[in-house]
């Protein structure tokens, strides 16, 4: 497989040849297709083979995100035989998609990296909410990646053509298709949107039919999947890795478990900009350029949300996210700042232990 079907482009090549050329370990460039917990595994240009990170970039990198995860193009060196490859550097990401580790406050989850397309999955049973899609707009927004929402089971609903339009209102200039797996309606789009070397990345919660949509899109059952509970729509947990497939038609797409938690994380304002653009959009007319659209007077914003112009729902949603993202950002630098005062004392005694040692040679 030729390292330019999986995405590999010049910002690629400018950077591994840079890596390599101050190595002194012989390097080969490689895309992590599969992560299952610790363990990698990573196309070459000649193999597929196991790779684990090397102890230095284990030790040098300031938190998990740096380190590698599905989608990441690697500096590897190759073993002398059937061993593990050794991972030396992570070259440069284009996007990152990341969000708040589940049932935490400090760390960050890399989802997948180097992504053109994010596919905000949603079934249109149960499982359908709004807010939930605007939450993952949000995300995939801040990824640096484009957002395309799919809204599956359409064989299942009534009038799918109505939520398709409720969607493309909170979602302006965002694609959102509606299909069926089952029947095969609504894929040929899906696929005719990732072109060959373009990857996308599947994200929703368990049940929503990502593995299924792999699996049609790939013409094989590939990956295991399970029906959801009759009772509530919820989905059972099938996909327990992340992998990488090559669609038929050349595009690339990474599959992994289920998120029922979709924490922001990270630089959220581009993301909240560009998911509630209509509500930045109106408060250009605000009276006062700070306006926070609570009780301030002259506020374009609450005007349209009481007229009717703007969901209330929807104002509820973008206000409930804009705290999120203040509070998530306090921690964030709070954690940072204990970072940093733990590494100004870690110097500290490393240079209090280096003047004892040379005092004790003199």
């Amino acid at each position: 497989m030729s390292l330019e079907s999986l995405g590999w482009g010049p910002a690629f090549i400018d950077a591994f040849t840079s890596l390599a050329s101050q190595s002194t370990s012989p390097l080969v460039p490689g895309r992590v297709v599969r992560q299952q917990r610790g363990l990698l595994t990573v196309q070459t240009q000649s193999r597929v083979l196991l790779a684990r990170t090397a102890g230095r970039l284990l030790h040098q990198a300031p938190g998990a995100e740096a380190l590698p995860a599905i989608g990441d193009w690697v500096a590897l060196q190759l073993p002398e035989g059937e061993g593990e490859a050794l991972i030396h550097a992570v070259l440069p990401r284009t996007s990152v998609l990341t969000r708040r580790e589940a049932g935490g406050e400090h760390e960050g989850q890399l989802i997948a990296a180097n992504l053109d397309l994010v596919f905000l999955v949603a079934g249109l049973d149960g499982n359908f909410n709004p807010r939930r899609i605007e939450r993952a707009l949000t995300l995939a927004w801040s990824s640096g990646a484009s957002p395309v929402v799919v809204l599956t089971k359409a064989d299942l609903h009534p009038d799918a053509a109505a939520l398709v339009a409720e969607v493309e209102d909170l979602a302006p200039g965002v694609p959102v298709l509606a299909l069926s797996a089952w029947t095969g309606e609504g894929l040929a789009a899906l696929d005719a949107s990732l072109p060959t070397g373009k990857t996308g990345a599947l994200v929703g919660s368990s049940g929503v039919g990502k593995s299924t949509l792999v699996n049609r899109l790939l013409g094989e059952a590939r990956l295991g999947t399970q029906a959801v509970r009759a009772e509530d729509s919820k989905g059972r947990h099938t996909t327990t890795h992340r992998e990488l497939f090559v669609l038929p038609g050349g595009g690339l797409l990474i599959d992994g478990p289920g998120m029922r938690e979709l924490g922001l994380w990270g630089d959220e304002d581009e993301g909240l900009l560009q998911a509630f653009s209509d509500i930045l959009e109106l408060a250009e007319g605000c009276r006062f350029s700070d306006c926070e659209h609570q009780r301030e007077p002259g506020c374009a914003v609450r005007e349209a949300a009481a007229t009717g112009a703007l969901s209330k729902a929807r104002l509820a949603s973008y206000e409930r996210l804009r705290r999120e993202r203040a509070y998530q950002a306090r921690q964030s630098s709070a954690s940072a700042e204990r970072e940093h005062r733990r590494l100004e004392r870690s110097r500290t005694l490393m240079g209090w232990e280096a003047t004892r040692s040379k005092r004790r040679r003199d």
